[in-house]
């Protein structure tokens, strides 16, 4: 479980709420799976303007109250499935792959080769699923919205939140990339090997043999 300080309002004049491509590809999951155009405009004002609180993010949940019209705020949270135990094999396979993998993640950086290795880590049309306490029964109503524009914020500087909601902690998953690591390492220096040792055998040294009759003398 993390818990996220909430955004302080954002400059109008910024565009977007997020600059990489994984938190670019949430914001996409949410506006190609919305049903109403309005809702997603008035859920961006709500998340420029500050209404969404702190965010707690859990293992396939993000929580967070929503202020609205009302003096009350609205409890919201978006679920995402989280992913199994073979999904999560072949991501940390993929991710122990490559060296640069591990180092990417431990920068906030997501590479794209990471995400394309056959494991739904980002969500598509559809996959989000927002609940309200408000009476609007929209997909998204407003303040699913905001705390979705929101949340792309929160994985755009960090991408182990997005491995968080599929199911998994970042400490859980750099222990278990470092014992992958290790398991590899000593498996490839066991298939290696021991280089053989320049040298004369010892058995060949001590061998009798019959030594060559010496030269006759030089003359005077």
């Amino acid at each position: 479980r993390r818990t996220f300080p909430a955004f302080p309002p954002r400059d109008p004049d910024v565009q977007g709420f997020a600059e990489r491509w994984w938190g670019n590809a949430w914001v996409a999951a949410l506006e190609q799976g919305a049903l109403d155009v309005k809702r997603l405009e008035r859920g961006r004002g709500y998340a420029g303007q500050g209404h969404v609180d702190a965010i707690t993010v859990t293992p396939g949940l993000v929580l967070a109250y929503v202020r609205g019209s009302r003096p009350r705020p609205y409890r919201v949270q978006v679920r995402l499935r989280t992913l199994d135990d073979s999904d999560w094999e072949r991501f940390l396979d993929a991710a122990a792959d490559r060296p640069g993998h591990i180092a990417a993640l431990l920068d906030k950086e997501m590479p794209q080769s990471l995400a394309d290795c056959g494991v739904p880590l980002l969500p598509g049309p559809g996959d989000l699923e927002p609940r309200c306490s408000c009476p609007d029964r929209g997909h998204p109503c407003k303040h699913a919205a905001a705390l979705c524009y929101q949340t792309a914020r929160l994985l755009d500087a960090d991408p182990f939140v997005l491995l968080l909601l599929r199911g998994r902690g970042e400490r859980e998953l750099l222990d278990a990339l470092s014992r992958l690591s290790a398991t590899r390492a000593a498996r490839a220096a066991q298939d290696k090997g021991p280089a053989p040792l320049p040298g004369v055998r010892a058995s060949d040294v001590l061998t009798p043999r019959a030594l060559p009759p010496l030269p006759a003398p030089l003359p005077p």
